[in-house]
């Protein structure tokens, strides 16, 4: 048995057995969201529960600032970000601001690895809030909201976390980053799954972690997995190519893209940029 194989062997054996070691949210992560859940709680009060992290206050104030939130006038104070922001995105948007706290690794390669799968979740994550600007554009108003699908395009793939923290403890199996890669492809869908129902995430979220990788159009659509499956495909994220091109034209024709290389769209590449610079 090779070493890839090995490592294949323990991690679906882990995952069987429910042994993996799930990653948990961050501290301020976890009471944004309880607070939030209070009917009476205040824009003060919910300031005061970002400030207890002085990097995602920041970060808060950055987006209130940013052209994601469609407003030119500069705040300047954690509060009149919050004020901003409202209560209604707030703990979308926090949560979302806190989350690079857990990809975190003291093996270097391996940290190389969750660097990647930040930055690949960041991307779908813009490209999906880009081409859902685009299609409301289109349409008028979808019900679907920027804040969530930013969210869920940030953890659709979650599982593959702790697989490649699990890779770093088998260090002598862990080879080449490529097989690390194709693991996380192959095996991170059910373990996405069993950490958004541990971190109280809505079942719309475990839904899409569940489907994404599956390229079938959701029905009635377009849905948020769609949009991820949209980003999936401007990243070249799917290895069936005639299947993805078969469901690009269905998207075109939802006129949830403009045409095949819809990431040169002025109007999607200004949505994308802007989405990117909150997360930079």
């Amino acid at each position: 048995m090779t070493a890839q194989q090995q490592l294949l062997q323990i991690l679906k054996h882990k995952i069987q057995h429910d042994e993996l070691v799930l990653p948990t949210l961050p501290d301020v992560a976890l009471k944004v969201r309880q607070r939030s859940a209070e009917p009476d709680i205040s824009l003060n009060e919910m300031a005061d529960v970002i400030a207890q992290d002085p990097a995602l206050a920041a970060r808060m104030i950055k987006v209130a600032n940013s052209a994601f939130m469609g407003r030119s006038i500069k705040v300047t104070t954690l509060n009149q970000a919050v004020t901003r922001i409202g209560l209604s995105q707030i703990r979308n948007i926090a949560i979302a601001m806190a989350l690079e706290q857990v990809f975190v690794s003291k093996h270097k390669q391996v940290q190389k690895q969750l660097d990647m799968l930040w930055q690949n979740s960041i991307e779908v994550a813009s490209i999906s809030a880009a081409c859902l600007a685009y299609y409301n554009s289109q349409v008028g108003r979808s019900g679907l909201n920027k804040d969530v699908l930013t969210l869920m395009a940030l953890v659709h793939n979650i599982g593959a976390l702790p697989l490649i923290t699990e890779a770093e403890r088998q260090q002598d199996l862990l080879g080449d980053s490529r097989f690390l890669l194709f693991l996380t492809t192959n095996l991170a869908t059910q373990v996405s799954v069993r950490i958004l129902n541990v971190w109280g995430f809505a079942d719309e979220f475990q839904q899409v972690a569940l489907n994404w990788q599956t390229l079938e159009p959701c029905n009635p659509g377009p849905d948020y997995t769609d949009f991820i499956r949209l980003a999936n495909i401007a990243r070249d994220g799917y290895s069936d190519k005639e299947q993805e091109q078969r469901l690009l034209k269905y998207y075109m024709n939802m006129h949830m893209a403009p045409q095949e290389n819809f990431m040169l769209h002025p109007d999607i590449q200004t949505v994308y940029q802007d989405v990117r610079t909150v997360f930079s």
